[in-house]
């Protein structure tokens, strides 16, 4: 059963269902081309043509008909820096805190992943400046003190406030340890005349040698095909509170353009850049997040 938004309404305990998610998740491996990772998959990484066959794991060949190498202990550290943008708009859709919720499960998730892979991991929550750094470290008290903090996350209510992931990641990459593995969670809504100190803040992460996956997390329905019933609705900015009334059929075409314009751009860059980029509707399932994630693991070994 795949893992959605609306599913997961159903479980009042994040700790309980990333705990799930995970090991539902790994399960499915064992099924897929990626068997041999399993709860092990620390230990080992894809074989790259032309190394020493030395370490080869030749059991798991057996079985998978793919090339493993054995890792060991100290090769399989790993510092991740989970960024989770926390401004008004990831509040959206406003009933369900559809894009908060949905990065708030998948960042539990993945740090319980990492836990369980003895690798370190800290979650920094921002707007438009950091609210909240936690240390970074692979302890199970650690871990639930990050799962505390989730909860909490989620239990709060939206205030007016701005994204400026540029300036948070300016910071984030001088800050934090030198060749982490950086993940985002955000929609990435700023003012389209910031949109270059954004893609020069990406730039500067990856100029400080760290490793980045970028979640770009939206409503797709609504905030990028913009499908809304044609009939007058008013609109208000959740980071701004500003008002429009219209009916979306008068300005749908360009909203679409503009939306697609960015996204496009801000993908172009990521490319350029290096950065992996994951567009993310809040409608899909949660196990393309650790598979996205897995996938980065591996081009890191």
């Amino acid at each position: 059963m795949k893992l959605t938004l609306d599913k997961i309404r159903e479980f009042g305990n994040i700790e309980l269902l990333a705990k799930q998610m995970v090991e539902g998740f790994i399960t499915g491996l064992h099924r897929s081309p990626f068997h041999g990772f399993s709860v092990e998959f620390a230990e080992h990484r894809l074989y790259n043509t032309g190394e020493s066959t030395r370490h080869i794991d030749w059991k798991v060949f057996a079985k998978t008909d793919k090339l493993f190498v054995k890792r060991y202990e100290e090769e399989t550290n790993l510092r991740c820096q989970i960024l989770l943008d926390v401004s008004s708009s990831m509040y959206y859709p406003k009933e369900t805190k559809g894009k908060l919720t949905f990065s708030v499960f998948a960042a539990a998730a993945l740090a319980y992943m990492l836990q369980k892979q003895r690798d370190a991991v800290s979650i920094a929550t921002f707007d438009n400046k950091i609210i909240e750094h936690t240390p970074c470290k692979s302890t199970t008290i650690h871990l639930h003190q990050l799962f505390l903090l989730l909860q909490r996350l989620l239990d709060a209510e939206s205030n007016l406030q701005l994204t400026l992931a540029s300036k948070v990641l300016h910071e984030i990459a001088e800050k934090i340890h030198k060749r982490s593995l950086v993940v985002i969670f955000s929609d990435m809504f700023e003012q389209i005349e910031d949109a270059q100190e954004l893609f020069g803040a990406l730039q500067h992460l990856k100029h400080q040698q760290h490793e980045v996956l970028l979640f770009h997390v939206v409503d797709k329905k609504t905030e990028q095909d913009f499908v809304f019933e044609n009939r007058p609705y008013e609109f208000i900015d959740l980071e701004t509170g500003e008002k429009v009334k219209l009916q979306p059929n008068q300005i749908q075409d360009s909203y679409r353009k503009q939306i697609v314009e960015f996204s496009q751009e801000l993908k172009m860059k990521c490319g350029q850049y290096k950065i992996d980029f994951i567009e993310v509707d809040i409608a899909q399932p949660f196990e393309d997040i650790l598979y996205a994630y897995m996938v980065k693991r591996a081009k890191m070994r």
